[in-house]
């Protein structure tokens, strides 16, 4: 008996978690990924919660903290560059590991290796079902058919965008921006902290990572007119006009934002969808349910992978009611998060010096409260 095989669009975190359960049930998965290769350098994601067991489930935990990024403190900056709060990182670090994604996808990745079958820089452009399969054409391979189809491609998904509709039935836009520049290591001088400076409207956050330090710039901003998310010049002046006045070190990290050949760029979104499959297709990850700003996408797309397989595992030969399993469990715990995103967006990025004053006070509170307890901690 032939085992069934299923394509997965994306080799980023989603991906190749799910092909590695799928391998384990008995699949034959596929994976295809449009870049070449698979991304360096990258933003820090922080593993939580029901990730964290899955990761363990997996065995690699052991290579994820090896990897941890050296970051063990924050401290926030008031607008004229002065220190005004320092906090723990991780309070608990038994509850949460922080890597880089490209770290994160990198181990997924090897770790699926043997499992499954990897084509990079390409991708699908049409996808047709009926009752037995689904027929896919690519840009580059030939086409091919398989049992079941899983778009875990991102914001931005092929596979929703060819079998759900265009991009913006499904996108809510924050009206915030999000960019990130990778510096050379000795951009830093305390690489176990992580340096927020707010203004209004405005955040700027100089994070150590791993290896290269990165600056992420998150802002608030009205769509500009004609924007294309490929046009690198117009993305570099949003930035620079964005920043432009703020103190600090803003000046240095606008000149590298520009300088650098394709720093990244894109808005800030939720993804939502009514459904989560259609027929034999089903979404994972961000392109099922992104949620901007909690930074808990990653941790999302490995328990939703796993999900995922569970259910599929459970139901063998019912694709439609593993998906619909799948989805009612998981739905819970993306949409927990989702409702949180105007609170954060308000705490994060104020759009008012008042809002900022207010913000900048309770953190003063809060991290003097901290300091404090960890004070008295040290003598036991």
């Amino acid at each position: 008996m032939v085992s069934p095989g299923v394509l997965i669009v994306g080799a980023g975190v989603a991906g190749p978690a799910l092909a590695h359960w799928l391998a384990r049930s008995g699949w034959r998965p596929t994976v295809v990924e449009r870049s070449r290769e698979l991304r360096s350098g990258g933003s820090a994601v922080v593993l939580r919660g029901p990730a964290l067991a899955v990761a363990d489930e997996m065995g690699i935990s052991p290579r994820l903290r090896e990897l941890r990024t050296r970051a063990t403190h924050v401290s926030l900056l008031d607008a004229g560059g002065r220190r005004i709060a320092r906090f723990p990182l991780n309070p608990d670090p038994s509850r949460a590991l922080e890597v880089t994604r490209s770290d994160l996808s990198a181990v997924l990745n090897r770790r699926a290796a043997d499992d499954a079958e990897f084509v990079f820089d390409d991708t699908v452009t049409a996808i047709e079902q009926d009752d037995s399969g689904v027929d896919v054409t690519f840009r580059r391979a030939a086409p091919r058919r398989f049992d079941l189809v899983i778009g875990a491609d991102g914001i931005h998904s092929a596979v929703r965008g060819l079998v759900f509709g265009p991009e913006r039935g499904f996108t809510t836009d924050l009206g915030m921006h999000g960019a990130t520049v990778p510096l050379a290591p000795d951009a830093i001088d305390d690489p176990s902290e992580m340096t927020v400076l707010g203004a209004p409207g405005r955040m700027l956050a100089l994070h150590p990572s791993r290896d290269t330090p990165l600056v992420n710039f998150t802002f608030r901003a009205a769509p500009a007119h004609g924007y294309d998310r490929h046009d690198v010049a117009l993305r570099k002046r949003m930035v620079a006009r964005a920043y432009a006045g703020v103190g600090w070190r803003a000046p240095e990290f606008i000149a590298a934002y520009r300088e650098h050949p394709a720093p990244y760029f894109d808005p800030l979104t939720n993804v939502r969808l009514a459904r989560w499959s259609r027929g034999r297709v089903a979404l994972l990850g961000d392109a099922a349910s992104a949620t901007a700003l909690l930074g808990d996408g990653s941790s999302m797309a490995i328990a939703g992978a796993h999900a995922l397989s569970l259910a599929l595992a459970a139901h063998p030969g019912d694709h439609a009611r593993a998906f619909r399993v799948y989805e009612a469990k998981h739905r819970r715990e993306v949409e927990k998060r989702q409702r949180r995103v105007g609170l954060l967006a308000s705490l994060m990025v104020p759009r008012t010096r008042h809002g900022l004053a207010v913000r900048n006070a309770v953190a003063r509170a809060a991290g003097f409260g901290r300091g404090r307890q960890a004070q008295h901690a040290e003598p036991a």
